[in-house]
């Protein structure tokens, strides 16, 4: 995905779905604005069978596809080399990681939508939609090549807009639970899905303390290291990184 070819198919799908996604809630919304309800991935109307579900079948597929390119045919399998990851190929690599993860949604959204081993509720497809685009953002953000100027300027753009994808997709989790209520000291869901929905937010609330109070110790241990940190210690961070280099 280095050069500009290998970019029209991954940048091609994502905007075809990107229309899709958009036109489809449009038309959901104005036919019944009331029952409208955000959705991970939009069937095609007034169409039975697989085809309905084209939008699944075309992210899992082409996420397929564009990781064999990535981490079979571009790295002609030379994964490793003296032990160690083939630094030649780390782009492709990183790119790999986040194809992998489209795949994932895309496979657990047709075996939630095509078979009965794993249903899922909307809401929980759309907390594994975020946590894909999470990982796309780590990749642009952190990513190993170099770019600088316009490129540079144009990632940029892009970390903006996959961040507000992950917002966007996590707020559905947010959205109060309308089949659970609190009844005397215990909560009572009205059916399994509003319970396997509240069981998802009460995860991802525990997952925000945990990361909330993870990043304010590493906060805290900066603060206190550069404000009152011994010379001994800074001492001993500049011989790591000499080491490292």
């Amino acid at each position: 995905m280095g050069s500009f070819p290998c970019h029209v198919l991954p940048g091609t799908l994502f905007l075809a779905v990107g229309i899709w996604h958009i036109w489809s809630a449009i038309v959901r919304y104005v036919s019944n604005p009331e029952s409208f309800r955000v959705k991970s991935w939009n069937p095609i109307p007034g169409i039975d069978g697989k085809l309905r579900n084209l939008e699944i079948y075309v992210i899992t597929i082409g996420s397929f596809i564009d990781l064999c390119v990535e981490l079979l045919y571009a790295t002609q399998l030379k994964f490793f080399v003296n032990g160690i990851l083939n630094p030649v190929h780390m782009n492709n690599f990183e790119h790999s990681g986040m194809l992998v993860m489209f795949f994932i949604f895309g496979l657990i959204a047709l075996l939630s939508q095509e078979t009965r081993f794993l249903p899922l509720p909307d809401e929980a497809l759309c907390l594994i939609a975020a946590t894909t685009f999470t990982a796309e953002y780590f990749l642009f953000y952190f990513h190993s090549t170099n770019h600088k100027g316009l490129e540079g300027f144009y990632h940029l753009l892009l970390v903006v807009l996959i961040g507000l994808c992950i917002i966007s997709t996590v707020s559905v989790a947010f959205i109060p639970t309308k089949g659970c209520s609190l009844n005397g000291d215990s909560i009572v869901c009205k059916s399994p899905d509003d319970q396997v929905r509240g069981e998802l937010l009460a995860n991802f609330q525990l997952f925000s303390l945990v990361f909330g109070v993870f990043v304010g110790v590493v906060g805290f241990y900066g603060f206190a290291a550069s404000r009152y940190g011994h010379s001994d210690l800074k001492r001993l961070v500049r011989v790591d990184r000499f080491d490292r280099e």
